[in-house]
């Protein structure tokens, strides 16, 4: 077992680790600033459009999953810059593949609230 935190003391520190990675992605990221102010108008929108706890959670879970998405390839692309502000084969395809994820994330978000609102 690793040695450190444990219980209680990990989880407030892992919560203001996860807090410090929000306040940085917001603060850094165009699109994670656009997809949280979508996350916010997508809250009431779907208790007001959503008709049981499945609509709410279909909509709401989507535009979650999007946002972790986003998250996860702006960390991809911090680190690819840390490791070498020269262009490189690997470390464009690495950026693309995580755009490609974003992309098919927004996808299933559109999708997800076409299907549950007009399906």
């Amino acid at each position: 077992m690793k040695p450190g935190k444990t219980g209680l003391t990990r989880i407030i520190h892992a919560t203001g680790y996860s807090w410090a990675g929000l306040k940085a992605g917001y603060r850094h990221e165009a699109a994670i600033r656009q997809e949280t102010w979508a996350l916010a108008a997508s809250l009431p929108l779907a208790f007001w459009l959503g008709e049981d706890a499945l609509d709410y959670a279909l909509l709401i879970g989507s535009v979650l999953f999007l946002m972790l998405v986003e998250l996860l390839n702006s960390a991809i692309e911090a680190i690819v810059d840390l490791a070498s502000p020269e262009k490189h084969e690997l470390a464009g395809r690495a950026k693309d593949m995580g755009s490609a994820a974003v992309l098919f994330a927004v996808l299933l978000t559109l999708t997800t609230w076409a299907l549950v609102l007009w399906g």
